[in-house]
């Protein structure tokens, strides 16, 4: 009964908001607006085997990027797809302050891709770290609140400490493929000497072009795991 009573408080004076329009949500106890939701595009087949980037051409396996170059990581899916609903919803998550938007990314990550994601049978969830100052001036980690989410349905323990940022890299939004890329050179390190980890699943929020996951999958590799999947709430469209 406490706990009852505790609850419709917090829903009476923080009301939850739509991780999609961000207003208060209607019908009480649904997670996203009736509305909002048939907004979401989840990707779906056919996609790339190797990113997971939607394609219109259903006879390619691979999209552009992926038939051009190789990746360090192994394989890779999301969710929905980058358009400019997801744009907003994980901007307010970011730099808004929604971090209870995690637990509606959370669940839609579960019930889309748990199956693959326990196929993988990974030995843990690596959430891709920022560098400690920006950590410090937003205050959290939006990589580590969907991991947090997602470890508590699949059972994968997350580890924060593994992959730091050493590099105070600047906002990959604003640069093209090759600024992005060096901007990422050194930017990830691996903070013990012994890793004995055989597969891992990166978790983030944004896939485009893919360097920094693979910027994190090459440290990782270099340090002997085997096995580097990710997981992204929202990818963009493959070639």
């Amino acid at each position: 009964m406490i706990k009852k009573i505790y609850e419709y408080l917090v829903d009476l004076l923080f009301p939850p908001r739509c991780p999609v329009c961000h207003e208060i949500v209607l019908p009480k106890g649904e997670k996203v607006c009736p509305k909002c939701r048939s907004r979401l595009y989840y990707v779906k087949e056919p996609y790339c085997m190797k990113c997971g980037k939607p394609l219109k051409n259903d006879e390619k396996e691979f999209c552009g990027d992926c038939e051009r170059r190789a990746h360090f990581f192994t394989e890779g899916r999301a969710v929905f797809v980058y358009d400019e609903t997801m744009r907003k919803s994980i901007y307010q998550f970011k730099y808004g302050g929604r971090q209870e938007y995690a637990g509606f990314y959370g669940e839609e990550i579960e019930k889309k891709l748990g199956g693959i994601i326990r196929r993988w049978n990974a030995d843990v969830l690596i959430p891709i770290p920022l560098h400690k100052s920006r950590q410090k001036n937003r205050g959290y980690n939006q990589a580590e609140l969907i991991a947090g989410e997602l470890e508590k349905r699949v059972g994968i323990p997350v580890v924060q400490n593994l992959l730091v940022r050493v590099k105070k890299t600047a906002a990959q939004k604003n640069l093209n493929a090759l600024e992005r890329e060096n901007n990422l050179k050194k930017a990830f390190k691996i903070k013990q000497n012994d890793v004995k980890l055989n597969s891992v699943i990166l978790i983030d929020d944004i896939y485009t072009t893919g360097c920094t996951i693979d910027t994190a999958a090459k440290c990782l590799r270099e340090a002997g795991i085997k096995k580097i999947y990710y997981i992204v709430l929202s990818i963009g469209h493959g070639l």
